[in-house]
């Protein structure tokens, strides 16, 4: 299902407004790779990325394409270790955070 503007520029503000909205859907997109649902992870991240960044600008930090970076976080993509990696390194530098991970029994 594509999204519509009026969602994409809801979440835009939501980011805008409250920086800790951005950092959580980093920290969700982070969350829902490690536990196998990298299809939600992937529009997750798609989200956080045209409200930050852009994809634009993306793509000149990791250096690859626009439309490969489109493709690879959509629903269906399947994005490198490396690829997902760089995304992961930009949107952390753009957010201004450090992500931990901490493993725990169940």
């Amino acid at each position: 299902m594509a999204l519509t503007r009026d969602f994409k520029e809801t979440v835009k503000k939501r980011v805008e407004q409250d920086p800790d909205f951005a950092k959580a859907l980093l920290h969700e997109a982070i969350d829902l790779m490690l536990d196998g649902d990298s299809a939600t992870a992937k529009l997750i991240l798609r989200d956080l990325i045209n409200a930050t960044v852009g994809f634009e600008q993306l793509a000149q930090e990791v250096q690859k394409p626009c439309k490969s970076l489109h493709r690879m976080l959509s629903a269906s993509g399947n994005p490198t270790m490396e690829n997902l990696s760089a995304i992961f390194a930009t949107m952390k530098k753009a957010l201004r955070v450090r992500v931990e991970t901490t493993v725990t029994a169940v």
